[in-house]
């Protein structure tokens, strides 16, 4: 088979893949979309680490959680969520939301975007009542 005709079948295809995902709704990112989807995301990462309250950014992509252990955070990865505590992290405001490093190789960075001053008022008063202290 020349060359010329196996490129464009390997590109038709890729093309066709990614069509196909898009048309089945795959590309779609999840949301958060209530306080339960967020304890549920954590207690599937923690399960031994109970969660009471969750505070949700505005828009669905993340949100801080109250835990045994201490402030944790969820956020959304394409149709999956993972989570990390924040115990040793370092959280940063930024313009637009917070900047958090976490003092693990697995997830060492992340920043949260929060769409609204409320929220960044609100996340930043947890943080700061839950650790003590909230770097500028």
């Amino acid at each position: 088979m020349p060359l010329e005709i196996l490129l464009v079948l390997v590109v038709v295809g890729i093309v066709g893949i990614a069509l196909l995902t898009h048309l089945s709704g795959r590309s779609i990112s999840r949301r958060l979309s209530t306080p339960s989807d967020a304890l549920a995301a954590w207690e599937r990462e923690f399960p031994a680490d109970p969660a009471w309250f969750a505070t949700l950014a505005a828009g669905g992509h993340s949100a801080l959680v109250e835990a045994q252990s201490g402030p944790g955070i969820v956020w959304v990865m394409g149709l999956d969520t993972t989570a990390r505590p924040l115990a040793g992290a370092r959280v940063q405001q930024t313009a637009d939301g917070l900047d958090v490093r976490f003092p693990d190789f697995g997830a060492p960075r992340l920043r949260v975007h929060l769409d609204e001053t409320s929220d960044i008022s609100a996340w930043s008063a947890i943080l700061t009542e839950e650790t003590g202290s909230l770097p500028a």
